[in-house]
């Protein structure tokens, strides 16, 4: 059985904006053929992505910028509050120790294959994440991402202007190391065993910044956001990969391979052995979200069709009543 970890797709929140902004349509264009995901097309909606997807998308935006520390660039960027309903639900903790509690109790609802925990050293809290792919290519520009996202959820607590005691990642030591004490504003060391954020034990108990009340926010809240816990088996994963392709405007058998890292022949092969394959997938998907556009939304027959990558509204009605039984207008009139 693969191991295919899989994280938010809201991890990279404005990274599609980012890269268009600095380097143009076409190495935006570039990332997402190469990764096999459009997370512009996506950013607004929950799902998971492979983590090969997530480290595709930020090498190739780095060897595009000829820069060394992209990573650096997205971590001002990085911020837990842009993390949907599991962001919501991790700052509605009073303190926040609270709020790294629910961060590692909920972490199966953010990632598949990732670790997080929190260590208190004498005086010193340590609060560490480590990603599944950790010390492959372009995982050092990830590194910073993450440092800024756990930096990002301290700040939310103690003060937009607080600065950790010392950050450790768990990359090489780079020629330059100025960049990044001037970007985390400490001490920061290189070739740790997993990247963590270090502050004073005290700091656990601050308390939410912001006066007014937050909305509230429960763990039950995530599960029916994310659709319970993120995906683990390899079908399971491919028809979150589909079920995002049919929001984005198609579907691509070669993306989907792309984005897990896998070979279309190791893809199908795999899926065969899982009883499906990725035809009967996409269909299942699409007759999913027609029933959705259907029932929740005046758009026409054709409108549908053009939707989910139909050639023609004759093509979606007859794959339409295969998988449901009745026609789209019958469906719509019985609704």
């Amino acid at each position: 059985m693969f191991a295919i970890p899989v994280i938010s797709n809201h991890t990279l929140h404005g990274l599609p904006e980012l890269v268009r902004d600095e380097l143009g349509e076409k190495v935006l264009a570039s990332a997402v053929r190469l990764s096999g995901v459009n997370l512009e097309l996506i950013e607004a909606q929950n799902g998971f992505i492979p983590h090969a997807a997530v480290v595709s998308l930020v090498e190739t935006a780095a060897r595009a910028a000829g820069e060394v520390n992209f990573g650096l660039m997205m971590a001002p960027q990085m911020n837990v509050a842009n993390y949907g309903c599991w962001g919501r639900y991790v700052l509605g903790a009073d303190t926040l120790g609270d709020a790294i509690g629910r961060c590692i109790g909920a972490l199966d609802y953010h990632s598949v294959g990732d670790t997080m925990a929190l260590v208190i050293d004498g005086d010193e809290a340590r609060y560490s994440y480590g990603f599944a792919l950790a010390g492959v290519s372009g995982y050092n520009h990830l590194a910073s991402v993450a440092a800024g996202v756990l930096v990002s959820l301290c700040r939310s607590y103690v003060s937009i202007d607080w600065r950790p005691l010392q950050i450790e990642l768990d990359i090489a030591r780079p020629v330059r190391t100025a960049p990044f004490e001037d970007m985390f504003r400490c001490p920061v060391v290189f070739g740790a065993p997993t990247m963590t954020v270090v502050f004073d034990k005290r700091h656990l108990s601050a308390t939410r910044i912001g006066s007014g009340a937050h909305p509230i926010t429960t763990l039950a809240d995530v599960a029916r956001d994310r659709r319970g816990p993120a995906p683990r088996d390899l079908s399971e994963i491919i028809a979150e990969q589909i079920r995002l392709q049919v929001l984005s405007g198609g579907t691509s058998i070669d993306a989907a391979a792309r984005s897990t890292n896998l070979s279309v022949r190791t893809l199908q092969r795999e899926l065969n052995r899982q009883g499906t394959d990725f035809r009967t997938m996409v269909n299942s998907a699409r007759a999913r979200r027609a029933v959705q556009l259907l029932r929740c939304s005046t758009a026409s027959i054709t409108e549908i069709s053009t939707e989910l990558g139909y050639s023609t509204p004759a093509n979606f009605a007859r794959a339409f009543r295969n998988a449901i039984g009745l026609g789209p207008m019958e469906f719509r009139s019985a609704g």
